[in-house]
């Protein structure tokens, strides 16, 4: 893997930079319910010397129904000022699955048009397993200004995906289990249809990591879009269950330079709650 600061890191590099006075570490753990883990409680007992905790579930859109939706950008500007974030920053982000939720912290990051931002490859398992320091102090905090610009083309709406999926105009990708996607496996949110939006591929976000929790090799990771029958040639609109292990695919998309991908934020806990949408199984 080469070290790209604006997309995956390694735990060799960021420990080479752990003192660069301006790199920024963030804890993005984030899990679901059934997995019984509390991701704040975690980073306050133990993570990597300097991180911050950025919680996927407040620093999202609360006037929304739906979970977690992208924030708005003055929400974003006063969270990160908070957190001593600001411009002219290295950001790096991890978290405590290898890589999942990460890459959706990574993502937000992209939309508010900040791109000196990556995500940790194995994320704080394999920073553990290899020796480097964790902490459990509160790191020091010094406010610094943060200007956003909000990049548009990088969310998808509900309206837009439809329009997508109609037209057939963008690969939509998912990346939920092959069961989930086919219909045959009960989703973990209750009250939502099964099956997946007509004309999307699957590609569960599992099939895209080694045993170990990192990124494969760009080329594996071509061969896996164009196994499932994406075409990387047109735009692509990633997917999942609520936005967060989408992002993923979209990571993995620009690690290829794909540039044209936008993240359906909605996901299936918005396409799967309306009657009115069309689902399709198998």
């Amino acid at each position: 893997m080469t070290d790209d600061p604006r997309t995956l890191v390694s735990t060799d590099w960021l420990a080479a930079h752990l003192r660069d006075p301006d790199l920024r570490i963030l804890d993005g753990s984030w899990y679901l319910p059934q997995e019984n883990r509390d991701p704040r409680a975690e980073y306050e007992a133990e993570h990597i010397p300097g991180a911050r905790f950025f919680d996927i579930d407040e620093i999202a859109d609360l006037r929304s129904a739906l979970p977690h939706m992208a924030p708005p950008p003055e929400k974003f500007i006063s969270r990160m000022r908070a957190m001593g974030i600001g411009d002219g920053h290295q950001v790096v982000i991890y978290d405590g699955s290898g890589l999942r939720s990460a890459a959706r912290v990574w993502w937000t990051f992209r939309l508010m048009g900040k791109t000196d931002v990556a995500v940790l490859d194995g994320g704080l398992p394999k920073w553990k397993a290899e020796g480097h320091p964790v902490e459990d102090m509160p790191p020091v905090v010094r406010d610094r200004h943060m200007t956003v610009q909000r990049q548009a083309g990088l969310v998808k709406d509900v309206t837009q995906v439809a329009h997508a999926s109609k037209l057939g105009e963008a690969e939509i990708i998912d990346a939920r289990s092959e069961g989930r996607f086919r219909g045959t496996e009960a989703e973990p949110r209750p009250g939502l249809r099964s099956g997946h939006i007509p004309g999307s591929k699957n590609v569960p976000f599992p099939t895209l990591l080694t045993p170990q929790g990192t990124m494969k090799s760009p080329d594996e990771l071509r061969a896996i879009f164009e196994a499932a029958g994406v075409d990387l040639s047109k735009p692509a609109i990633t997917t999942c269950g609520s936005g967060v292990t989408a992002a993923i695919l979209s990571l993995a998309l620009e690690i290829l330079g794909h540039r044209n991908h936008a993240l359906y934020d909605g996901s299936w806990a918005e396409w799967g709650m309306y009657d009115d949408l069309k689902v399709a199984k198998g």
